[in-house]
């Protein structure tokens, strides 16, 4: 059944719409809009899939878009991105190149009747005409659990196309169900290339170079942060300016704000970078260890989070083979909080270099789990009677103590007795290893185990 494009939407179709394009990608709703009212990153809003930038993994020869649209199946999709990545304009873009009609809603400023006027709108025009509809929902993660079910019945059926956007990890913010129901897109925050081709589209519509140097023009790549709409928006306030004078690093710097780092401290960038902080400590780089812990206080994390991490990766990544790693950890932590921020921070950063150069072992992190396991297994087996205290003569008359061999009487101090439970065969869960202080601990137990296979007199 052949799908034509919707030429002219009606406005009502953009429920709680936030972004409206200009040109052919919204079917010509702005050609009556004075271009120079226009927000600079929307007169530049790609007018073909061909001009998106920073996405050749989707939109390339041999992208998953591209193949999709060659094929005419596109699929309900999740594109989760950062912000100012493109997912709206991809969005727009993909119903223009398959010949659907466009919906938008925002999860921010919709609600269940929004969704169901949408639905209802996409099946009679399907069932009218064959004119199919996509979808666009950007923020779906903000909607509840519900909300999310009530998509199920209409992207199965094919009343729509659905295309979600969304900054969270979809994982945890959406539902399995729905996210059984379409294909998660990675779209990249967008890198140096990507950055430098929107800044030569921003110039050839001004009609001239941005007033930067060479180091300026770099320092406002990396102050936009990956985000394409936040570089087009700084652009515009540079091409406002009246003084020509071209600027350096430090004279952009104080003109722009740089854009705030991204981190939702009780979201899914709050995880990945305490993790980046764990394994760079347990990969013994202290340099990176240092970068990810000023990445987290920068974006206002809780020292006292990092603190408690810190204490945690002393025990289970340092364990023996430094015994002193657990007390440099209390001591930083009982530090910061005497002292406050930010002079107790360089108590924490002292504490992350010291753990990122410690010999580190899991050996007791390891020996633990493997106890608690064969704990689990074994039910509640009685200790063997000979070292158990018999503080009564009913204790001692039934074998309590009795053969109990006291360590500090042999001449090695180690008697080599039994300490499992009767019909427990000896384990061995602690295997140290043979970095820092746990090579001292390995010479030891091998002497043990010698004078508990040898014969005693």
């Amino acid at each position: 059944m052949k799908q034509t494009r919707d030429k002219a939407a009606p406005s009502s179709d953009l429920f709680g719409a936030d972004e409206v394009p200009a040109g052919p990608a919204n079917g010509g709703q702005d050609a009556g809009r004075d271009a120079a009212t226009r927000p600079l990153a929307d007169r530049l809003r790609p007018a073909t899939l061909d001009e998106v930038v920073g996405q050749p993994h989707l939109l390339g020869p041999d992208g998953a878009l591209r193949r999709m649209l060659e094929r005419g199946s596109l699929a309900s999709l999740i594109l989760w991105g950062g912000p100012g990545v493109g997912k709206t304009t991809i969005a727009r873009l993909l119903a223009q190149a398959a010949g659907l009609r466009f919906t938008q809603l925002s999860a921010v400023f919709s609600g269940v009747a929004d969704l169901k006027r949408a639905f209802e709108e996409a099946s009679r025009r399907l069932q009218a005409s064959g004119e199919a509809t996509l979808l666009f929902v950007d923020e779906i993660h903000r909607f509840n659990r519900a909300q999310q079910d009530g998509f199920l019945p209409v992207v199965e059926n094919g009343t729509v196309v659905l295309v979600g956007a969304t900054t969270e990890n979809p994982s945890f913010a959406l539902n399995s169900a729905l996210l059984s129901r379409c294909q998660v897109l990675v779209l990249r925050r967008l890198d140096d290339d990507a950055l430098e081709a929107l800044l030569a589209r921003a110039e050839m519509e001004a009609g001239g170079e941005l007033p930067l140097t060479p180091d300026g023009r770099a320092t406002l790549r990396a102050m936009a942060d990956g985000d394409g709409r936040y570089l087009l928006n700084m652009v515009e306030q540079l091409l406002s300016l009246k003084d020509a004078t071209r600027l350096d690093p430090a004279a952009l710097s104080a003109l722009l704000a740089r854009r705030a780092a991204l981190y939702d401290k009780d979201r899914e960038e709050h995880y990945n970078l305490i993790s980046a902080l764990h394994k760079s400590l347990r990969g013994s780089d202290p340099d990176a260890a240092l970068y990810w812990f000023a990445r987290m206080l920068s974006g206002g994390e809780d020292p006292r989070f990092i603190a408690r991490r810190l204490t945690r990766f002393a025990a289970e990544d340092v364990g023996i083979a430094d015994p002193h790693a657990l007390l440099q950890a209390i001591a930083a932590w009982e530090t910061y909080e005497r002292l406050g921020s930010p002079e107790g921070e360089l108590a924490l950063a002292q504490l992350v270099v010291y753990l990122g150069t410690a010999p580190k072992s899991n050996a007791v992190y390891k020996a633990f789990g493997a106890a608690m396991r064969a704990a689990k297994a074994t039910g509640s087996l009685a200790p063997p009677a000979h070292i158990l205290n018999a503080p009564t003569k009913l204790m001692k008359e039934i074998g309590y103590g009795q053969g109990y061999a006291y360590d500090h009487d042999t001449d090695e101090g180690f008697s080599g007795q039994n300490y499992f439970p009767d019909g427990m065969e000896r384990e061995r869960f602690y295997r140290p290893t043979d970095r820092g202080f746990e090579r001292e601990i390995n010479r030891r137990l091998d002497t043990w185990s010698r004078l508990r296979d040898s014969p005693r007199a």
